[in-house]
């Protein structure tokens, strides 16, 4: 069964979300740990705070058995699909804002297209409202970190 295809119970599907929220938040301390540049530990910070609240979230609803809000976002979020045009790096000792605002471009896009399968495969399932939340959070984090780029560093501004 391919992997879109796969629907959980409510348990393992918040399971599955606080595994991607922890393993974001592990990339982006990762990251901290690596730059120096202020102005991009700053960028990678904000983002490891929102995987904690995401993972925070997430946690409630397993005690709670629901998530809170569930119907709060009823539109997908467009974003710019920088990743694709944008290379994926390490980051190192030298890294500044730009490749900063790139890797969390880059981790950003993952978790989106992780909650996009699994909403798709849990499409008309109480698991696929709950993915599709997901997804449309991640994607307003995603947007907001291309826009915080197009304004910086894309050429027409």
């Amino acid at each position: 069964m391919e992997e879109n295809q796969v629907c959980y119970t409510f348990d393992a599907a918040v399971e599955k979300a606080i595994e991607m929220e922890e393993e974001g938040f592990r990339n982006y301390l990762a990251a901290i740990r690596k730059v120096t540049n202020k102005g991009a530990r700053e960028i990678l910070r904000e983002n490891a705070l929102d995987e904690l609240e995401h993972k925070h979230q997430l946690e409630k609803a397993l005690l709670e058995g629901r998530m809170e809000g569930e119907a709060a976002f009823s539109q997908t979020i467009p974003t710019m699909h920088l990743d694709y045009t944008l290379k994926k790096q390490e980051l190192g000792p030298e890294s500044g804002v730009r490749e900063a605002l790139i890797y969390a471009i880059h981790l950003e896009k993952g978790a989106v297209d992780f909650y996009g399968k699994v909403a798709n495969g849990c499409a008309g399932a109480p698991m696929g409202n709950l993915f599709g939340q997901l997804l449309k959070e991640e994607s307003r984090h995603l947007q907001a970190l291309e826009d915080l780029y197009e304004r910086h560093f894309m050429t027409e501004n």
